[in-house]
């Protein structure tokens, strides 16, 4: 009937649970599909049947849809058609990595039994279920990103527990949140791949706006049993030594994390060998939208190259440019971290140090994800080479390091060890070039275990054998076509042609009969075969042990050699900071305990690295004493496309540069204490929360207002912008004495109200600078704008906003009426002193009252609020009064 589905096909569907009485009706195999099924009912089923892992069912539809493969009916179970989709075993990996980059999880349910020694089904079972947050293999992760689990636990007051997992580099790491904004930050920083949360209503929606969060069972997330779990992982009494007792939200998160990795893994962790804390007052902070803003690692258009990581990174290890990644989104705020990376990075530079360390480090591999792998037992033979490389070239890193002057250096040498014993095992065991699976052996070099020496001895010498049997049974037999071969399904064999096949001796044996040809077996060649097949068989088994023993050996030393690679990729980040100094012109910055920044020719890092022309650079002063000109906030002018926004960014950009330890792009940078940089830069809505472009900038100016402090560098670029002149003026200048007054922040305020440059009085704390350009006619008489990108004291004169619109290629026609009116409306301003002024470039109406007049009502209601008090909603709604008064 149309619409319904056949009773036997709605049993096949993957819903079945393994006590159905339904599955009575389908075959043994499809029971076994079934009761796996069962436990993993909300992932993907990857069924391993000989050469290929199958899906069926539900699990079949969606795995051709996201993978773009054939999907079919086989065979039959309970009376009906099996639908089924299947990728084959050896390139599993790739379609393993396209379903994780899709959010998707997987269970990996593998044939446990010998299929050759097993009577009936071979047992199968799931050993692992992949997942985008648990992924440890090669070819699954991003080769210079992190890929973290993530947990959330949570208060009734409001404050959350924080707990991530890098499985891939054996990372471990808790933080305490006080609040919904600060969570919010730390994951926009962590960009989790998988985030864990308890089942339970009361959530913030930004963390469903984000793929991968896995809701689980809330009791899973308690204190007292994570607490229990952490020490039976650990083996330890207590927890005081990671530092984490006092803090029963981490601890919480941890436990759940851990539950999760253990439950999708299904074996032991020993790379995961303790937890660090994460101090908030230990980092710069930085919100969201600042991290966005600021384009660190990504633009809003989705591209990664030109970004102040594009630019900066010329790490040449893959583990040098995570470590470089993590240091970007965590700006440091302890000076004396700061200032050994800063003295490493200009010992670096002046010795030349750097340039000997990245030519040997351009044959360093991925050491921190080869040892997990190693303590996974998951490594494949290239692995364990790289891992042999690496610490062949430890002596060369050591003796350069040895003779510099450094403390960080100095402590780096130290920190890479010396494993020479490891070194001269792997240089013994392992062949120049291991095959890429060590199943199909070949992995030890010749000489290194004397048991596999004889058996491969056996091995080699057969293939002289049959060349001389093949010679002998030529001469004996007079067919001069004899060939003696061998193939995995029948063994070895004497062929012989149809045309003589009449010849064939009387002691041959036929064996296979082919179109064109006879195949036999004498018995000397069968105990040749048996012979030669037991050798190869028990050699490949030798070599399995000898790996697995290898494993064992290493495995044994991990913790040493983890520290070895955390080592090497720091110096692979300084030295990357000593190249890109050299390179770019970049500058050592000052860090000092003074309030104040002062940036003399700074340039934007970005900018600079894409633009033909020279850039165009610009001083920076901002503080309270003598020295850095008591000034707090600077109220920038000028025209579109005048550079104020690349001003305002490459002054964040600096501070935040100097914050990692990295040389930054001035000719001299001195920086008191920081603790926030924060932005509200751009235009844009956000569909998804319902919020229209205004809203989004008032909420990011609110999140300004409420956590700028006198050591936070702010960013504000066209506030107001986005409603009518008179409330964007009042809005504007309502948060600009704020910030000048209350949040005494450094401020740079971007604006094309010209009346805010009002504010700059005596002793308010308050600048005019401009960004001038020239206005000039070319030889055909057409008007043409030049921009000077240079920053100068002042009020700006102009907007220029009618050459821009000209220059972004409006009609003629539409730029000549713009100017008439423009001028209409300047005329009419000047007919009417009692009106309110303009902003240079706006074409607002002139019949509004007076915003600033003494009787102005809406005036007397912006006066009667008070910003710290209200909702986000009431200065919404405090908007709107004040605008129905206008």
């Amino acid at each position: 009937m149309a619409g319904t589905r056949a009773p036997s096909q709605a049993r096949c569907r993957s819903e079945v649970r393994a006590n159905d009485p339904s599955l009575q009706e389908h075959t043994p195999l499809m029971k076994q599909f079934f009761a796996a099924k069962a436990e993993h009912p909300d992932v993907l089923l990857f069924f391993r049947m000989g050469d290929f892992y199958e899906l069926f069912y539900d699990d079949a539809r969606k795995a051709a849809r996201l993978l773009d493969i054939t999907l079919t009916q086989r065979g039959n179970s309970a009376g009906a058609p099996i639908p089924m989709a299947g990728v084959p075993h050896h390139a599993s990996e790739g379609y393993l990595a396209r379903l994780v980059a899709l959010g998707e999880s997987v269970a990996i349910c593998e044939q446990i039994g010998d299929p050759a020694a097993s009577k009936g089904l071979v047992e199968r079972k799931v050993v692992r279920i992949v997942t985008p947050g648990t992924v440890t293999d090669e070819a699954l992760l991003q080769e210079r990103r992190d890929t973290l689990l993530m947990a959330v636990a949570r208060q009734r007051n409001g404050q959350y527990g924080l707990a991530w997992a890098d499985l891939a580099g054996g990372r471990f790491l808790v933080c305490e949140c006080a609040n919904e904004d600060t969570l919010e930050a730390e994951i926009a920083r962590l960009d989790p791949a998988e985030l864990l949360v308890p089942d339970e209503d009361g959530w913030p929606a930004f963390l469903f706006e984000r793929g991968g969060v896995r809701r689980r069972p809330p009791w899973l997330f308690d204190a007292e049993s994570g607490r229990r779990q952490l020490l039976q992982f650990f083996g330890l009494h207590d927890l005081t030594g990671f530092g984490i007792d006092d803090r029963p939200l981490a601890v919480a998160a941890a436990g759940a994390l851990l539950g999760y990795v253990e439950e999708t893994q299904k074996q032991r962790l020993p790379h995961l060998t303790s937890i660090s804390v994460e101090s908030g007052d230990g980092a710069i902070a930085m919100n969201a939208a600042t991290r966005r803003h600021l384009e660190l690692d990504t633009r809003v258009d989705g591209d990664t190259r030109n970004t102040l990581l594009g630019v900066l990174d010329s790490t040449i290890t893959p583990m040098g440019g995570r470590l470089l990644r993590r240091w970007l989104h965590r700006p440091l705020r302890d000076r004396a971290v700061l200032d050994e990376r800063l003295h490493a990075v200009d010992t670096l530079q002046r010795s030349g140090a750097d340039a000997d360390l990245r030519e040997r480090f351009r044959a360093l591999g991925d050491l921190e994800r080869v040892l997990t792998r190693i303590a996974l037992r998951s490594a494949r033979p290239r692995d364990l080479s790289t891992l042999r490389d690496g610490l062949a070239m430890l002596p060369d890193v050591r003796g350069i390091l040895g003779a510099l002057d450094s403390p960080r250096l100095r402590t780096l040498h130290d920190g890479l060890g010396e494993h020479a014993a490891e070194a001269r095992l792997l240089a013994d065991a392992l062949v120049e070039q291991p095959p890429v699976l060590a199943r199909d052996g070949g992995v030890f070099a010749d000489g290194h275990d004397a048991e596999l020496a004889e058996l491969r001895r056996l091995s080699t010498h057969a293939d002289q054998f049959l060349v001389d049997l093949e010679a002998r049974e030529r001469e004996t037999s007079g067919i001069p076509t004899l060939k003696v071969g061998y193939n995995r399904v029948h063994g070895y064999y004497i062929e012989v042609s149809k045309a003589h096949a009449a010849r064939a001796p009387a002691h041959y044996t036929r064996r296979q009969t082919l179109t064109n040809a006879e195949r036999y077996i004498t018995e000397e060649l069968k105990q040749f075969e048996d012979k030669v097949l037991s050798a190869r068989e028990r050699a490949l088994a030798r070599e399995r042990l000898l790996y697995e023993q290898l494993l064992d050996t290493l495995g044994g030393r991990l913790e040493a050699l983890k520290h070895c690679a955390g080592a090497l990729s720091e110096l692979d980040v300084l030295a990357c900071f000593a190249e890109r100094a050299q390179a770019l012109d970049w500058s050592r910055p000052q860090l000092g305990a003074a309030p104040g920044i002062c940036i003399e020719r700074g340039r934007h890092p970005v900018v600079e690295a894409v633009r033909r022309e020279p850039f165009e650079p610009n001083d920076l002063v901002l503080g309270d004493s003598d020295t850095f000109n008591e000034r707090r906030m600077l109220v920038i002018t000028g025209p579109n496309m005048g550079g104020k926004s690349t001003y305002m960014r490459q002054n964040a950009l600096i501070v935040l540069l100097a914050h990692i330890g990295s040389f930054v792009p001035a000719s001299r940078a001195v920086i008191g204490p920081i603790d926030r940089i924060l932005t509200r830069i751009g235009a844009g809505d956000d569909l998804a929360k319902g919020q229209s472009t205004f809203m989004v900038e008032m909420a990011e100016t609110s999140y300004i207002l409420h956590h700028a402090t006198d050591c936070s560098l702010v960013l504000m670029d066209e506030i107001g912008r986005g409603t009518s002149t008179y409330d964007g003026l009042a809005l504007a200048d309502a948060c600009a004495r704020h910030l000048a007054q209350r949040n005494r922040s450094y401020t740079l305020f971007a604006t094309h109200y010209f009346e805010l440059t009002a504010l700059a009085q005596p002793g308010s704390g308050i600048a005019n600078v401009h960004l001038d350009a020239v206005e000039h006619r070319d030889q055909q008489g057409n008007e043409k704008l030049v921009f000077m990108h240079a920053v100068k004291d002042g009020p700006a004169d102009r907007s220029f906003g009618l050459q821009v619109a000209a220059l972004a290629g409006l009609p003629r026609q539409v730029v000549r009426d713009a100017r008439a009116r423009l001028a209409e409306l300047e005329q009419r301003r000047h007919d009417s002193p009692a009106s309110a002024p303009l902003s240079a470039g706006t074409l607002d109406s002139p019949q509004q009252i007076g915003l600033f007049g003494p009787n102005s009502a809406a005036v007397e209601a912006l006066a009667g609020l008070d910003p710290d008090e209200l909702s986000p909603k009431q200065a919404l709604e405090a908007l709107y009064r004040i605008k129905a008064l206008l």
